[in-house]
């Protein structure tokens, strides 16, 4: 896998586990007064079926979420880095482009000379197939 699916892949985790974070939150956290205008809140008897306590699972989220973050720092780390600038690179790009060119230049020189040389074999076939059926012997 390229680094670049590399990094997508990890942008994909930290927001699976921003967007699961976010969820125990919102479902198992306690409910709280935010102010005494408001009445108290009732209690809730929320019971989930993971093992795992409700004021440990931010901690394992975030644990998660900070393990995630770092392996993404660590692929950015990675990426190949710009030499000379904006202009180095367009003039690569412009040198690639060219190279490009060429190469498919020849690959279609290559794929008209193919295409020659398999009308030739129909051809031939063509002709061997017609002598078997007339039961002429091959020239």
């Amino acid at each position: 896998m390229d680094i670049i699916s590399q990094l997508q892949e990890q942008v994909n985790t930290i927001a699976a586990i921003t967007f699961n974070a976010f969820g125990t939150l919102q479902r198992d956290a306690p409910p709280v007064q935010l102010s005494p205008n408001y009445p108290e809140p009732p209690a809730t008897t929320t019971v989930t079926d993971d093992a795992t306590p409700f004021p440990e699972q931010p901690k394992q989220l975030s644990a998660g979420l900070v393990k995630a973050a770092k392996q993404f720092d660590a692929l950015v780390a990675a990426l190949p880095l710009s030499e000379g600038g904006e202009g180095a690179q367009l003039k690569r790009i412009a040198e690639l482009q060219v190279e490009n060119d060429l190469v498919g230049q020849e690959l279609q020189k290559q794929l008209e000379a193919a295409e020659k040389e398999l009308k030739q074999v129909q051809e031939l076939f063509g002709q061997a197939a017609d002598n078997c059926l007339n039961m002429k012997k091959p020239e």
